[in-house]
């Protein structure tokens, strides 16, 4: 799945586009970002690409719906509406997670996963953990079911959070089955009722140029739940040129 949260690496050669194509790109991203943080300053930007090596509490549901994701790529424009993401606590930092994205156009889901998160250390100050997900064959011409690992660190303070992700897949829907790598790195900053943030997020497929973005992003607490959304901006040809996805997210306790 071109999953929101995973992580792996990158070779060099898959960066070589960053300074002619990615410059003029991340400045227009700067320059829009500016004017929505300007417009929306009470408004969000998350899910990021990255996750925290964290969990739902224990028999908690935290109930996530994407009101639509928009990317840009060479003049087109693609619309993903409505998205899904659903985490369920359990006890001893578990998560099982279920994720999917509809294709309005097809009239049909374009992407579906899910799995299960394990924060077996999760400490004040670090907390490392494990995500693993079964990519489910929910589009046309699927075959196969493929599989997506990544570890998952966490550091902690008052002021900064930063969430370190790296990992792999295989995707066995595809033939023939594709292998790739991804990785990403997301620096948060709390304050009250919101907390901005920055990332870094690169992902490479076996024989194909690397898909590298930075993105911006803010969560804004109004109570009961959560406004969020994300703003990225491609630095290589492999990357779209925009995206930008909003979400409204809550939790549901079961017990």
């Amino acid at each position: 799945m071109k999953h929101e949260y995973m992580a792996t690496g990158w070779s060099a050669p898959a960066l070589g586009n960053v300074p002619k194509k990615g410059t003029l790109r991340l400045a227009r991203f700067l320059i829009l970002a500016t004017q929505l943080v300007q417009a929306l300053s009470a408004f969000a930007f998350p899910p990021y690409r990255s996750t925290d090596a964290d969990t739902a509490a224990p028999y908690t549901l935290e109930l996530r719906v994407g009101l639509g994701k928009v990317e840009q790529e060479r003049g087109e424009t693609e619309v993903l509406t409505p998205l899904l993401r659903t985490n369920f606590g359990l006890p001893n930092k578990l998560e099982l997670i279920s994720e999917f994205e509809y294709v309005p156009k097809e009239g049909a889901l374009g992407d579906g996963a899910a799995g299960v998160k394990w924060v077996p250390f999760y400490g004040s100050t670090v907390s490392f953990g494990i995500e693993t997900l079964a990519l489910l064959p929910v589009k046309s011409g699927d075959d196969g079911v493929g599989v997506e690992s990544q570890l998952l660190a966490t550091f902690w303070s008052n002021r900064v959070r930063v969430h370190v992700n790296a990992g792999g897949s295989h995707d066995a829907r595809v033939s023939p089955a594709e292998d790739a790598w991804r990785a990403s790195v997301l620096a948060e900053l709390p304050r009250e009722g919101y907390r901005p943030g920055v990332e870094l997020f690169a992902k490479e497929a076996e024989n194909e140029p690397g898909d590298v973005r930075a993105g911006v992003g803010l969560i804004y607490d109004v109570g009961s739940f959560d406004i969020r959304a994300g703003l990225h901006a491609g630095l290589t040809d492999a990357a779209p040129d925009m995206s930008f996805s909003l979400w409204i997210t809550t939790k549901l306790p079961f017990r």
